[in-house]
C-alpha cells in the first residue's frame, strides 16, 4: 500500500499479516453450533462467537493491529481514538498492554458498562453530545494538541486487516461456507471479513447486516456513492455510524454481496434466543447478523452459513431495560 489512510486496497496477506501480529494476545473464539436454531432458519449455521473475546467484542483485534505497529516514540508519546464503546474498550485494553496511555473520546450517552470498563483500563475518557457535537473533530484537535496518535475504529487498512482475522479463523474452521453475515457499523469489520472470504472462496456470498434506523451503508450502495443519515436513536449502539469509512465503502461496495436491514425488536429477539437457547449474552449489534436469519432476511437461504456474533457488552440494567422496551 502507498498509502494506507486513503488508499482502499487490501489483500488476504494484510489480513494474514495481522494475524501473526495478534497472534497469542487476541483469544482464538469458539465457532458455536446448535441444532435448534439450525432446524428454526432451516440451514447449517456456524456462530462466531467475537462476544468471547478480550473486552468482549471483535475490536480488539483491530486495535491491538494498530498498536503493535506504533513506533516506540509514538507509543511513549501515547494513543486517542473516539467510540461509542467497543473500541473505546479496546484501545484502553491494548495501550495499558504497551506500556502506553490512553484517551478516548465517547459519547456522553454511552452505556455505563461500557464507559466503566474503559476507565477500568486506565483510559481517560473525553465525553462529548454525539447529537450536537463531531467527534473526529474532537479527536484529531486532541491528538494535534497532546503528540498523540489517532487510533480509527474502522476506517484504516491497518484496523480492517485486523478485524478480518475473525472470518479467517472462522474459514479455518469451517471451510467454505455458502455465505457469511456481518454486523455493519462504520464497516471495517465487513470489509476485512468480506477481503478474506471473497479471497478464499469467491463464489461465497457476504451480506451485511445494519440496523434500519442506521441503515447508511445499504443506502450508500444503493446510490453508488457514500450518504449520510441522522444520528440512528436504535438499541444497537454499536452499530450508530451515520457514514460509512471512505475506505471501507470502497472495499464494500466492491465485495459485500448485499446489506440486510433489521428493526430493534427484531434484535431483541436475536438476543433473547441466545440467552435462553445459545446461553449466550450479546449486546443489540452483535445480534444483528443472527437476527436477519432468525426474521428471514436471508433470501435465497444458504445451506451452510456463517454469522459473526460481533459483541457481547451489555450489563444487566441496559440488558433488562431493551428487553422491556
Amino acid at each position: 500500500m502507498t498509502d494506507e489512510t486513503t488508499t482502499p486496497s487490501l489483500t488476504l496477506d494484510d489480513v494474514r499479516a495481522a494475524a501473526a501480529r495478534i497472534e497469542g494476545a487476541v483469544h482464538r473464539t469458539p465457532v458455536v453450533r446448535s441444532r435448534t436454531l439450525d432446524r428454526l432458519v432451516g440451514a447449517e449455521v456456524h456462530l462466531k462467537c467475537e462476544n468471547l473475546q478480550r473486552i468482549g467484542a471483535f475490536k480488539f483485534r483491530g486495535a491491538y493491529n494498530w498498536l503493535v505497529q506504533l513506533t516506540p516514540e509514538q507509543r511513549q508519546r501515547g494513543v486517542v481514538a473516539c467510540s461509542s464503546g467497543n473500541h473505546a474498550q479496546a484501545v484502553a485494553l491494548a495501550a495499558r498492554e504497551f506500556g502506553t496511555s490512553a484517551v478516548i473520546v465517547m459519547p456522553a450517552d454511552a452505556p455505563t458498562a461500557k464507559l466503566d470498563a474503559t476507565a477500568g483500563y486506565g483510559a481517560e475518557i473525553v465525553t462529548y453530545d454525539r447529537y450536537t457535537e463531531n467527534r473526529e473533530a474532537i479527536g484529531e484537535k486532541i491528538a494535534a494538541d497532546r503528540g498523540l496518535t489517532l487510533i480509527p475504529p474502522y476506517d484504516h487498512p491497518r484496523t480492517i486487516a485486523g478485524q478480518g482475522t475473525a472470518a479467517l479463523e472462522l474459514l479455518e474452521e469451517t471451510g467454505e461456507l455458502d455465505a457469511l453475515l456481518v454486523p455493519v457499523g462504520g464497516g471495517g469489520l465487513a470489509a476485512g471479513c468480506a477481503t478474506v472470504a471473497k479471497s478464499l472462496h469467491p463464489g461465497m456470498r457476504v451480506l451485511g447486516v445494519e440496523p434500519e434506523a442506521g441503515d447508511d451503508t445499504a443506502r450508500s450502495l444503493a446510490a453508488g456513492e457514500r450518504v449520510g443519515v441522522e444520528v440512528p436513536r436504535t438499541i444497537a449502539d454499536a452499530l450508530t455510524a451515520t457514514t460509512p469509512g471512505a475506505v471501507t465503502f470502497a472495499i464494500n461496495q466492491r465485495l459485500l454481496d448485499g446489506v440486510l436491514v433489521v428493526g430493534d425488536d427484531e434484535l431483541r429477539t436475536a438476543m433473547r434466543f441466545a440467552l435462553e437457547r445459545l446461553k449466550m449474552l450479546v449486546e443489540p449489534g452483535g445480534a444483528a447478523g443472527l437476527a436477519a436469519l432468525l426474521a428471514d432476511r436471508v433470501d435465497p437461504l444458504p445451506a451452510r452459513v456463517g454469522v459473526i456474533i460481533s459483541g457481547g457488552n451489555i450489563g444487566l440494567e441496559r440488558f433488562m431495560e431493551v428487553m422491556g422496551e
